[in-house]
């Protein structure tokens, strides 16, 4: 979640992504045997999920020398960064209120009415509060309780449809 990324590295990764016209949506820093795993994700500003891959390794790139000059990550590590995807994200209220319609997958931070784990259809987020609809049954689950979601594509037949045009 966008809110638990550590301050000292929000400080040195976000100015380099939004010099590079992006947005920040999550990073993730997996500590353990090195080399350890950085993982950022970047989206443009309206939110598509456009970020072409020469584009994600410039920022890598940029991002790879800011936290080398100040030595910011003690250990060898693992840089990647990449675009949401069609399982995006959702780190930030705003990714939550472009996904209402969508069916997510969210797990929170303490058991809410039993369970940890929620997979429906976000048919609500208002005044930080999503409403998942699970069987007919609407759980609203405040977004400080959301340890972590993202959005469940659905692949459909016209995902593998031919393009006719194109012959």
């Amino acid at each position: 979640m966008y809110r638990d990324i550590p301050e000292e590295l929000r400080n040195l990764v976000e100015p380099v992504v939004e010099d590079a016209g992006f947005e920040l949506v999550d990073l993730t820093l997996q500590r353990g045997r090195p080399p350890w795993s950085l993982r950022v994700t970047v989206d443009t500003h309206e939110g598509d999920g456009r970020v072409p891959v020469d584009r994600c390794a410039q920022v890598s790139r940029e991002i790879g020398t800011q936290l080398d000059a100040t030595d910011a990550i003690p250990s060898a590590y693992r840089l990647e960064v990449s675009s949401p995807g069609l399982d995006r994200v959702l780190a930030r209220q705003k990714d939550f209120a472009a996904a209402q319609g969508s069916d997510v997958a969210l797990e929170t931070r303490t058991p809410l009415d039993g369970r940890r784990r929620f997979r429906g259809r976000l048919v609500d987020f208002a005044d930080d509060i999503a409403r998942i609809l699970i069987d007919g049954v609407e759980y609203a689950i405040p977004f400080a309780d959301v340890a972590k979601a993202k959005v469940i594509y659905e692949f459909t037949a016209a995902d593998f449809a031919g393009d006719d045009d194109a012959q």
